[in-house]
């Protein structure tokens, strides 16, 4: 898979469960971590004690995505959910949920960071619990994104552009 034309387009992390989402042009993302100081990458995130432990260093979600989830929204009657409401990590433009979703399992780079794609981010109850919105499970159903593991360390910036590697797509060593 080529070039995906897709870029970054919002960053966010937060320092502990339950915060509100902060904002960012850039971030440090540590190998084996995540995003430096966010809730995951220190181990102060709502399911970091999930057992069995559960890879949640980085997380992806689509402009495409949370466009969709908030026309099903609006239909139904309920105000739709900003970025940060989705608590996700990283928002990408240029990009399909679907073609996001087909993430898993491949190696992938974001900027300089390379990635691997763990498994989707199913919505759970937490963002409607925490934004006061009704209906975050429903409405991103298939389009909640992705959680990725981190295999490299370096800056992730606005504006950086998400590659998908062409070889070697083997799951990186535990």
């Amino acid at each position: 898979m080529d070039d995906l034309k897709a870029q970054v387009s919002a960053l966010f992390w937060c320092e502990l469960a339950g915060q509100a989402m902060r904002s960012a042009l850039q971030a440090r993302v540590m190998a084996g971590a995540g995003l430096e100081g966010d809730r995951y990458c220190t181990g102060r995130g709502a399911y970091s004690d999930t057992q069995p432990p559960k890879i949640r260093h980085i997380s992806f979600i689509t402009q495409d995505g949370i466009d969709t989830a908030n026309e099903w929204q609006e239909a139904a009657g309920l105000p739709g959910f900003s970025m940060a409401q989705t608590r996700r990590n990283v928002l990408l433009r240029g990009l399909s949920a679907q073609a996001l979703n087909a993430l898993v399992g491949r190696r992938f780079w974001v900027g300089a960071i390379e990635c691997y794609g763990i498994e989707l981010a199913t919505p759970c109850p937490r963002p409607s619990a925490l934004s006061g919105l009704a209906g975050f499970q429903d409405a991103f159903e298939g389009r909640g994104g992705l959680r990725a593991q981190v295999l490299s360390t370096g800056w992730l910036r606005v504006g950086d552009a998400l590659n998908a590697m062409t070889d070697d797509n083997a799951a990186p060593a535990a």
